[in-house]
């Protein structure tokens, strides 16, 4: 199903994307109605205040990504794309520094992220239409991918216990 689903996503990125930014909406208003539930069962505890206010901020923006989920993927593209490139400086600097086994893989790792990082702006905010789409169907796939390479290794494995030895 993962496949299939994240195929889809990666034929129509533009509604993969405001489907998974209305998901997300979703999670933030779930989010915010159990942090009013939580802060109304802990009367006499003193954080009720901001866990109201944490409540209030997850619902607000809960309906903000459901009711403009196109504006809401132009911000997260935006801040996916300073993430990717925060994180390849802190690989690259990190494994230079260090150079740890295999900091060979962790620099590769950075550039990747950095490239990315650039590629995305360089479309912005016309990649917001499609960035968060693509990365989530790549991401089913390869979900689905290591869920049905599990299944046959499951599969292959002996059907009675081996005796231990000692």
């Amino acid at each position: 199903m993962l496949l299939v689903i994240g195929t889809g996503a990666l034929l129509y990125p533009a509604l993969s994307t405001a489907v998974a930014v209305e998901v997300f909406g979703v999670m933030f208003i779930i989010a915010g109605v159990g942090h009013f539930i939580a802060a109304f069962h802990a009367r006499g505890w003193g954080g009720v205040l901001i866990t109201i206010l944490c409540g209030l901020l997850y619902l607000f923006s809960g309906i903000v990504f459901v009711e403009r989920p196109f504006q809401s993927a132009a911000l997260l593209t935006l801040f996916l794309t300073m993430l990717f490139f925060a994180l390849g400086t802190f690989r690259i600097a990190t494994a230079i520094t260090a150079q740890y086994s295999g900091w060979g893989w962790s620099v590769v790792s950075g550039l990747i992220s950095i490239l990315l990082a650039v590629m995305i702006w360089q479309d912005y905010p016309v990649s917001s239409f499609w960035v968060i789409g693509t990365f989530v169907g790549i991401d089913m796939i390869f979900a689905g991918w290591a869920m049905v390479m599990l299944a046959l290794s499951v599969k292959n494995l002996p059907k009675e216990p081996t005796p231990a030895t000692t």
